[in-house]
């Protein structure tokens, strides 16, 4: 007791110094018990694992009534997606050549009619994309195909004035493979892979065409058509490629407000005069609202052949 109050320090070092061991020590053990648990439940695992692998399993009649029960919702489930695409595509009956052509004149009346009634300014001369058959009748194979275009691009159409848009400046189309007397056949040749292993192609599921519209309207406008485009019940669209330019690509000038600040730094209103009148105040100058851009989309008209 003498020697702990001489040596007051070594006395509270050894002290801190036996805590701290018996702590170690505890630890120590703790951690080797809880490596010893979890290097038993990794060998459980591990065993169950080798025994899953070699087992032989055989099929349970629950098993199977599962897997039946399983397969037959994702039957279900796959026709009624396909049944719900297929209402997403316009009709395509079999057409002549000449009624096509007779169908195109129609739908050129209609749309020019409905776009002078919504002051909508199209291009000059404008056949609807479809130029080359204006004084020139398709292929046969290539009508009905080309029928079922003529309504999309007509129904785009309809969309883009129904949106009340400026003007159309262009619309332009790819044609189509039918067109020319290639096929489904010709492109999936042209499409395979010249080296390298032979893939067997299957079914195709879908087709599509392609179709790019420019035309210049408010961007309020605007925002309604490509939304009325990619939300259509009646045909899928897939807007694929968007441009947007503002026209006005440069800020407003600020002549303006410097021209009214020296106007009436030069000529005061005295503040004491009975018969002043106060300068009425100039209009506001919006500068965001009032702008009008050019949109150019690629869109892809899809049709489903499953």
């Amino acid at each position: 007791m003498n020697w702990f109050r001489q040596n007051r320090f070594l006395g509270y070092f050894f002290i801190a110094l036996g805590v701290c061991t018996l702590g170690a020590v505890w630890f120590v053990f703790s951690a080797k018990s809880d490596a010893d648990e979890a290097t038993t439940r990794l060998n459980q695992t591990v065993a169950e694992l080798n025994r899953l692998e070699r087992l032989t399993p055989y099929p349970s009649e629950e098993n199977v009534r599962k897997m039946k029960a399983h397969a037959e919702d994702y039957a279900g489930a796959l026709a009624k997606l396909k049944d719900e695409l297929k209402m997403r595509v316009l009709p395509a009956p079999p057409l002549a050549p000449n009624e096509f052509q007779g169908r195109l004149r129609v739908a050129m009346n209609a749309v020019g009619e409905k776009a002078r009634a919504n002051k909508v300014k199209l291009p000059d001369k404008f056949y609807l994309g479809f130029d080359e058959f204006a004084s020139a009748l398709p292929r046969t194979e290539a009508a009905p195909l080309l029928g079922q275009e003529l309504t999309q691009v007509e129904w785009l159409l309809n969309t883009l004035i129904d949106a009340r848009v400026d003007a159309l400046t262009s619309l332009r189309r790819t044609p189509l493979p039918e067109e020319s007397g290639g096929g489904a056949t010709s492109s999936a040749t042209t499409a395979a892979p010249k080296t390298g292993p032979a893939v067997a192609a299957g079914p195709k599921l879908l087709e599509r065409s392609v179709v790019e519209a420019t035309f210049v309207s408010t961007p309020a406008a605007a925002r309604r058509a490509l939304n009325q485009i990619a939300g259509a019940s009646q045909q899928f669209f897939i807007v694929r490629l968007l441009h947007v330019r503002n026209e006005k690509d440069k800020g407003p000038p600020r002549e303006g407000a410097a021209d009214a600040t020296s106007t009436t730094a030069v000529n005061p209103s005295p503040a004491g005069s009975p018969g002043a009148k106060p300068t009425p105040a100039a209009a506001l100058n919006f500068i965001v609202g009032n702008e009008h851009i050019e949109t150019s989309a690629k869109i892809e008209i899809v049709r489903f052949t499953f």
